[in-house]
C-alpha cells in the first residue's frame, strides 16, 4: 500500500481529485493530506474521495500552515460544519501527528466518534514514542507511520507504515544540473520483505516546508521513472536561461523540450506526462503550478500501476 504524503496545496489537492476523476490510480494507494488552510479546494477534495468510497487520509493537527487557526476563526462556518461531517465519515481516515500534546489533541476527535483504532498516526520524533510506543502496541491504530530507522522499528511493532523523504530538495533549481538524474527509491519492492504493511514518501515536492513560494531562476520538472530493476529514479529537467526571472513561460518551453526528447525514446506514458508533453507541442505555460501537479499526478499513477501489477 502506498501512502503518498501531500501537504494540502492547492496543486495537491486538484492533482489527488484529477487522478481520481480519471480512474488514474488504484485502490493501493491512499494518499495523506496535512491541510494548511480550511479551504474549499479541501473540501471539495475530500468530499469527492468520500462520494467515490475511496479513502484518503487527513491530519487533524497539522503542524504547517494556517488550518489550525482557520479551523477556530470559523467556527459555525459552512466551511467548517462541511469538514466536521467529513470527519465522520468512515472513509474520510483521520489521520494524527504524534506529538507531546497528542493526549490534548486526540481528545478532539472523541465527540465525532472516532476511535484509536481508526487512526493513521504518524511519529518521527524518537522521544514520543518513547512515551506512546508500548501504548500503540498494545492498542495498535489501523496505520504508524515511522522513518525506517531501527529505533522506530523497534518500539513499534503492529500496522508499520515506513515514511522517508526521497526528494532530494536543492536549494536552486539549477542545482538540479549538476544531477539531470539520479536513484529515488525501492522501497515499493522490499517494504513487505521488511515487515511493513506499506510505505510513504513526500512525492517529488519534498518533506521541507515554506510558507510561500517565490519566482525561480530556473524552471525544473521532476519525472520519476522505472529502471531495468524496477528502482525508481528520478529526472531532473533544467532550463538553460537562468540568468534573471524573466520569461518563465521561455523556461518552461527550454526544460519541456527536453522532456519530450527523452518522452518519445522511453516507455514512459501517464496522464499527467501525456499533458506535459501536450504542452510543448501546443506551445503553451500552464503555470507552475500546473507543471507541479501533473508530475505528482504522473509519480502516483506510476506507482500505482506498479502495485496493481503486484499485489
Amino acid at each position: 500500500m502506498y501512502f503518498p504524503y501531500l501537504r494540502g496545496r492547492q496543486y495537491e489537492l486538484l492533482a489527488l481529485r484529477e487522478l481520481l476523476e480519471r480512474e488514474c490510480i488504484g485502490e493501493h494507494v491512499i494518499p495523506i493530506v496535512e491541510p494548511l488552510k480550511l479551504s474549499a479546494t479541501l473540501i471539495k477534495a475530500l468530499e469527492y474521495f468520500a462520494s467515490r468510497e475511496r479513502p484518503i487520509a487527513v491530519i487533524h493537527n497539522p503542524k504547517v500552515g494556517s488550518f489550525a487557526d482557520e479551523l477556530e476563526q470559523l467556527a459555525g462556518s459552512p466551511l467548517r460544519e462541511a469538514y466536521e461531517r467529513l470527519l465522520s465519515n468512515q472513509v474520510i481516515i483521520k489521520a494524527h501527528i504524534l506529538n507531546h500534546q497528542s493526549q490534548t489533541e486526540l481528545a478532539q476527535l472523541t465527540p465525532l466518534g472516532v476511535v484509536q483504532e481508526d487512526l493513521l498516526i504518524i511519529c518521527e520524533n524518537r522521544d514520543v514514542l518513547d512515551f506512546y510506543g508500548q501504548h500503540l502496541n498494545d492498542q495498535p491504530s489501523r496505520y504508524h507511520l515511522i522513518p525506517g530507522d531501527s529505533a522506530f522499528r523497534r518500539k513499534l511493532k503492529a500496522n508499520r507504515v515506513l515514511l522517508d523523504d526521497k526528494f532530494t530538495k536543492q536549494l536552486r533549481n539549477v542545482d538540479y544540473l549538476k544531477t539531470e538524474d539520479e536513484f529515488f527509491s525501492e522501497d515499493h519492492i522490499y517494504f513487505a520483505d521488511e515487515n511493513y504493511i506499506g510505505f510513504s514518501d513526500y512525492s517529488i515536492v519534498g518533506r521541507p516546508y515554506t510558507e510561500s513560494g517565490f519566482a525561480p531562476f530556473a524552471i525544473a520538472i521532476h519525472i520519476v521513472y522505472f529502471d531495468e530493476l524496477r528502482n525508481l529514479r528520478i529526472k531532473h529537467f533544467v532550463s538553460d536561461s537562468n540568468e534573471d526571472l524573466n520569461d518563465p513561460a521561455g523556461k518552461f518551453y527550454e526544460a519541456v523540450t527536453k522532456l519530450a526528447a527523452w518522452y518519445r525514446e522511453v516507455n514512459v506514458r501517464t496522464y499527467g506526462i501525456d499533458q506535459l508533453v501536450g504542452h510543448f507541442e501546443a506551445g503553451t505555460y500552464p503555470g507552475l503550478g500546473i507543471v507541479k501537479k501533473l508530475s505528482i499526478m504522473h509519480h502516483l499513477e506510476l506507482v500505482s500501476r506498479y502495485l496493481d501489477e503486484v499485489l
